[in-house]
């Protein structure tokens, strides 16, 4: 079995005739991270091609890595980001509210993580079901009591729960439908595990904001598709799905969180999907559902490399430290393709202690705790998770009073 395969034809409608927006090289994988005994080995590269499907609007990678590779052993714990760990508690709270979620009901969610977000559900009586297939990030989710099933999602396993007699009045799907090959048969389980008048509420990365605000480094291998709305309606519908709700949100830099019921159900209940018709229109408005939207985009990004270089360059030519703080998939896109390694910068910090004492791929930059800025004081540091900066910022306030300054490269090269 290879590790890779790259396609021709559109992951959600296989239409043909796919259209190049940016083609970022070869790169290692985002979050494989190198074990410091193994940095004389060689890392895999894979190629990084972004596309346009001119059928159904959807923009995608042409790379599709084994999930085995990518997702069996993963070192991304949402609780480890206070804004997400807030961002869950809230969703959650208004679900429950909106829904009248009770000790009958069912909430599923798919890519649950460690818990984050289900834990809320649980504290307040509401059965839970998370699907996590990265085994050691579902087993710190069972040992903080969120039941998980360590598997991809899909319609196989979502027919196999309802033949257990388990139909779901809420599934969660947040920043998991990027990471999906099979898409058609993913939405399928969505729509086989829903109770007839149950919701499924999915977030993802909107390519809308990616492209204005030159966001290129969330394009990685891990996500293969970048959503608009246009292309999420066509998928949904084809699947026997009906978006009633969409809204947008500036969580990671822009995101949208669209609320879908079984069609059949639709049918039966008046539903209110004034927002999914405005925001249709606004992106036909735009021409987001044309070739002719994206293709500024490399351009963008070259203006976004050129002036970070530019910066970067003039700072060690004044003999400044520069270090790092994000050891993210976000980051080990912009490294390997801007090409910015250990001659520039010192060290990585970042606040999940699984990644400490590792290296960052490509570039092999050590991985510290956050403490490591104020015993080193480095002039500035480069903010790599630039999606959590206020977060970041208010952590960081001490470093930030005793003279350290953060370079913020996204969606353009500042100083703060």
């Amino acid at each position: 079995m290879t590790d890779s395969v790259s396609i021709t034809c559109c992951r959600s409608c296989d239409s043909a005739g796919l259209a190049t927006i940016l083609d970022l090289g070869s790169t290692p994988l985002a979050n494989a991270l190198v074990k410091p005994e193994d940095q004389g080995e060689p890392e895999v590269r894979y190629p990084l091609k972004l596309v346009f499907c001119p059928r159904c609007t959807l923009v995608q990678i042409t790379e599709t890595v084994r999930p085995e590779i990518l997702f069996r052993e993963y070192l991304y714990f949402s609780s480890f980001s206070d804004t997400m760990v807030k961002h869950a508690a809230e969703l959650a709270a208004r679900l429950i509210s909106e829904r009248g979620l009770g000790a009958d009901s069912l909430v599923v969610e798919v890519a649950s993580n460690d818990g984050y977000l289900l834990q809320f559900y649980g504290r307040s009586g509401v059965p839970v079901l998370g699907v996590e297939p990265a085994t050691n990030i579902a087993k710190a989710a069972v040992e903080r009591g969120i039941p998980t099933i360590c598997e991809f999602f899909g319609e196989t396993l979502a027919n196999r729960l309802v033949a257990e007699g388990k139909r779901a009045d809420v599934i969660h799907a947040n920043n998991v439908l990027a990471h999906v090959a099979d898409l058609n048969g993913f939405v399928r389980g969505f729509q086989s595990l829903l109770k007839n008048n149950g919701v499924v509420v999915v977030e993802a990365p909107y390519v809308v904001d990616m492209i204005e605000h030159s966001e290129f480094d969330t394009i990685y291998h891990e996500h293969l598709c970048y959503f608009s709305l246009t292309a999420l309606n066509q998928l949904f519908q084809r699947n026997r799905l009906t978006i009633v709700k969409v809204e947008r949100l500036p969580i990671h830099g822009g995101t949208l969180r669209i609320v879908a019921m079984r069609a059949d159900a639709t049918a039966l209940v008046k539903t209110d999907r004034s927002t999914v018709d405005r925001l249709l229109r606004e992106e036909s408005e735009y021409g987001a559902d044309q070739m002719g939207f994206y293709l500024d985009f490399s351009e963008k990004v070259q203006h976004v490399r050129d002036d970070l270089l530019e910066l970067l360059r003039r700072l060690k030519a004044e003999q400044k430290s520069i270090a790092v703080y994000g050891a993210s998939a976000k980051g080990s896109t912009l490294l390997n393709y801007f090409g910015i390694g250990r001659d520039t910068l010192g060290f990585v910090v970042d606040r999940s202690s699984v990644k400490q004492g590792l290296l960052t791929p490509g570039t092999h930059l050590e991985i510290w705790s956050p403490q490591r800025l104020l015993d080193a004081m480095p002039d500035y540091v480069l903010l790599l998770t630039w999606n959590f900066a206020d977060e970041i910022l208010e952590q960081q306030a001490e470093y930030r009073r005793r003279g350290g300054r953060f370079i913020i490269p996204v969606p353009q090269v500042k100083i703060v």
